[in-house]
């Protein structure tokens, strides 16, 4: 009989289960859609009770496709910020406004103006966005009360997922982080902060804090039989998607840094405390590991930027492969098209934040070709992470994970573009294998994360930066920051007038 352990990746559109040998080798996994509703002011909300029967069909189409394995445990990690909100009975009072949220763009900006958004920082060290708890729930509590006012718990995207495998109510340090921590110590949430924001009352909805890689759960009876697998499997604590590639990627110990390119950039890198950040532009996640946290910026810029070109151009019917291929026909630089990639409806929060960020091309004309406005919508994402990684002064080599990743072309621009090594782990699913890693950890099978992170470790392929190509990216990257500031004066117009012509 085999031994596996399964990682549940709660993402933006879709979740999915892997199962991992103990050896790291992928031996089944399953997707599944979870459909995200846009509102005409910004909303971005998905169905709580939709992502869990996503999930158990995920673990039962996994369980069911191997020979009656063993499960040694359940490891869990998903999208982060939102607000998800569950009654005394378990069952969400509304629809999770997920991260991409912005119908709180207003707030946003009266709380950056008035002072609370220093103060989000100051102890959470994170900059305040639409999608993020505090701003969000303030939101909620005005314009729905009688939800607010059932609500009991508030449970983020895998937090979510262990209450219905398990029933338990908790979260980790990294999803503390994005509500009401105190980073600077990691010793609880901050009462003194909620109070100075007017949010003392929506204190009762934290749940109990756990370490990411602490004792699991059993799975429930009726978790059990959803889904076939065995009553008392272990079920790990987890932690949000961003920080959890790192434990996939074995980036564990300070000044270790990765990047992912999923539904949102990031670019993130271990610091002994909080003062040792770089930019208080950043955001900042406690990992429980004493003071230890990780400093990371989030910008909002991923691979929707590329399903959106692909179909606004008619290749919907055509592989990723042979797109990129049609990319490669231009030059690098693009011919001097410039693509603002800050498609987003909540804005950008990273490397700047700008609730009216806007997308746009730039420097076209008639001699601009089909394959030049493809480039630049590679290179347009590759900058704001180069943004990113120059703002966080990273010196080290780029290790790379997610889907958009999987892409050589866009592997291939960012060490152009930054002169440094790429590093792209040579196996999908980082994410469910670095809630694997802790859930293995977690259920007794490994005393450290790193020697779990050691066992499910993949192969590594590396991306060389070309010389020749240094001078042009320095000089487009330059004119794609001008071309920015430029424009963004008049995001907030743009806005109006998108919100005027679909009333």
């Amino acid at each position: 009989m085999s031994e596996i352990v399964i990682g549940i990746d709660g993402g933006t559109t879709a979740v999915k289960a892997v199962a991992f040998d103990l050896k790291g080798e992928i031996q089944a996994s399953h997707h599944a859609s979870v459909p995200v509703q846009y509102g005409a002011n910004g909303e971005a909300e998905q169905d709580m009770n939709l992502i869990w029967e996503a999930v158990a069909e995920c673990l039962t189409e996994v369980y069911q496709s191997l020979d009656n394995p063993t499960v040694v445990g359940i490891g869990l990690t998903g999208q982060g910020d939102g607000a998800w909100l569950i009654d005394e009975e378990g069952n969400p009072t509304r629809p999770a406004a997920n991260w991409l949220d912005g119908r709180a763009a207003d707030r946003v900006n009266a709380w950056e103006a008035d002072g609370r958004g220093r103060k989000v920082l100051n102890v959470t060290g994170t900059t305040v966005f639409g999608g993020l708890f505090p701003v969000l729930i303030e939101e909620l509590r005005e314009s729905e009360p009688a939800a607010y006012e059932k609500a009991v718990t508030h449970l983020n995207c895998k937090d979510w997922i262990r209450f219905k495998l398990t029933g338990v109510r908790a979260t980790d340090y990294t999803e503390a982080s994005r509500s009401f921590l105190d980073v600077r110590d990691a010793s609880g949430f901050s009462t003194e902060l909620a109070t100075e924001l007017g949010l003392e009352d929506t204190m009762r909805l934290l749940p109990e804090i756990r370490h990411a890689d602490g004792p699991a759960s059993p799975l429930s009876a009726e978790a059990a039989e959803r889904t076939g697998i065995p009553e008392g499997t272990p079920v790990g604590v987890g932690m949000i998607d961003v920080a959890v590639t790192g434990m996939g990627l074995g980036a564990i110990d300070d000044n270790d840094t990765w990047l992912i390119l999923g539904t949102t950039g990031f670019v993130g890198t271990l610091l002994p405390s909080v003062a040792n950040r770089k930019s208080d532009l950043s955001m900042v996640l406690a990992t429980g590991n004493g003071t230890q946290v990780l400093e990371f910026m989030a910008p909002m810029t991923g691979t929707p930027n590329l399903d959106w070109i692909r179909r606004t151009l008619g290749l919907d019917d055509e592989d990723w492969a042979t797109i990129e291929k049609q990319a490669r026909q231009a030059e690098p630089g693009s011919r001097g098209v410039i693509y603002l990639p800050y498609a987003s409806p909540g804005g950008e929060r990273a490397p700047f934040l700008d609730t009216n960020a806007s997308a746009s091309w730039q420097g076209m004309s008639l001699t601009s070709a089909r394959e030049d406005i493809l480039r630049s919508v590679y290179e347009g994402v590759a900058f704001s992470l180069v943004e990113c990684i120059n703002a966080l002064e990273v010196e080290n080599d780029l290790v790379v994970s997610g889907g958009g990743f999987r892409s050589d072309l866009l592997c291939e621009i960012l060490a152009d573009a930054t002169g440094k090594r790429v590093i792209r782990q040579d196996a999908p699913e980082a994410g469910a294998r670095g809630a694997a890693v802790l859930a293995l950890v977690s259920a007794g099978r490994f005393d450290s994360v790193k020697a779990a992170a050691d066992a499910l470790g993949a192969t590594m392929e590396t991306f060389e930066p070309n010389p020749e190509h240094r001078e042009i990216y320095d000089l487009t990257h330059q004119i794609f920051l001008e071309t920015r500031n430029a424009i963004q004066p008049v995001w907030k117009r743009m806005r109006e007038l998108r919100k005027a012509v679909t009333e």
